[in-house]
């Protein structure tokens, strides 16, 4: 018969062994995600008040109806449970009914990764965009930016973004640019992602070939997104305010003077985005815009209305 003494010990062997498991199982590190892939198809159509080309600061000052279609396909991998990359390709396609000639068909090519550094998460994020004006070569646009961002508390969330942009218009050698933005957003959980607040602000600085299109600008921004329970499903509601203030550096000609002088621009845009799944997969969205663009150069000054609904399909 085995002694109390033998008892303790097998008791503290035991204890021993069951303490140090638990400490491995606590030192193994998260498993590894697997690679996800997913897809949206998208048809609709659209309003437009006001059929503009912003690149080329031009607008027809008459309304259109288009026909819009869009899809998208992306790719997330993971390197360890902390860092991961993000592939992605957009394709968009806006057919006009009057204006076919101002047809625009874009191409986007995406990639971002993104590590947690302790209490941050560092990323650099990349974009190639190709867009068409009636199938012919219009705007490539390259953007790179490195970014950080964090929980500040529970409901506060913050973000901050270096952009550097370089814009090529085919054609219009004077208005390619080089861009340098700086970007701040801070977000309110008010009740996680059911109801949030985000506001944030921007300065942006564009160097272009010509002169006079060169600008610096001021830009704030305010959305709140809100998820309300409409029969079994929920509606989502985003209203957004948007604003900026240019200032262009260079002589505008026939500003005020046939010398001209320096172009000024202020732009206050709001939109109401509305969205309701009709299926597991499918939604349906509408929304809602308009533009009050004032300026003293007055082919910039006008107002625009956007009025349009889409399907979209998700997997």
């Amino acid at each position: 018969m085995q002694q109390p003494s033998t008892h303790l010990t097998s008791a503290l062997a035991l204890a021993v062994c069951l303490i140090s498991l638990s400490a491995a199982a606590e030192d193994t590190p998260p498993a590894t995600p697997p690679t996800s892939f997913s897809a949206e198809i998208g048809v609709g159509a659209e309003y437009d008040t006001n059929v503009t080309i912003d690149e080329l600061d031009a607008s027809t000052r008459k309304g259109d109806t288009a026909v819009t279609v869009e899809g998208k396909v992306g790719m997330r991998t993971y390197f360890s449970p902390d860092t991961d990359l993000r592939l992605s390709y957009d394709f968009s396609q806006d057919m006009y009914q009057d204006f076919s000639d101002l047809n625009r068909q874009t191409h986007i090519l995406g990639a971002n990764l993104k590590t947690r550094a302790g209490k941050f998460d560092a990323g650099f994020s990349t974009f190639y965009v190709n867009s068409l004006l009636d199938s012919n070569g219009f705007l490539e646009l390259y953007r790179a930016s490195p970014y950080l961002s964090r929980f500040l508390s529970q409901k506060w969330f913050s973000r901050v973004a270096y952009v550097f942009t370089d814009k090529q218009i085919k054609e219009r050698g004077e208005r390619d640019a080089i861009t340098h933005t700086g970007e701040l957003d801070l977000y309110y959980f008010a009740r996680g992602l059911r109801s949030y607040f985000n506001v944030g602000y921007r300065y942006r600085s564009e160097d272009a070939n010509l002169d006079r299109l060169d600008y610096s600008s001021h830009a704030a921004k305010l959305r709140y997104i809100r998820r309300i329970d409409f029969g079994s499903k929920a509606l989502k509601v985003e209203l957004a305010y948007r604003y900026e203030d240019r200032d262009y550096s260079g002589i505008t000609p026939g500003i005020g003077s046939v010398e001209g002088t320096e172009r000024q621009d202020k732009r206050h845009r709001i939109q109401i985005d509305l969205e309701y799944p009709v299926s597991k997969r499918g939604v349906v969205q509408l929304y809602a815009a308009f533009g009050d663009y004032q300026s003293n150069f007055p082919i910039s000054d006008f107002d625009q209305g956007i009025l349009g609904s889409r399907y979209l399909y998700r997997w």
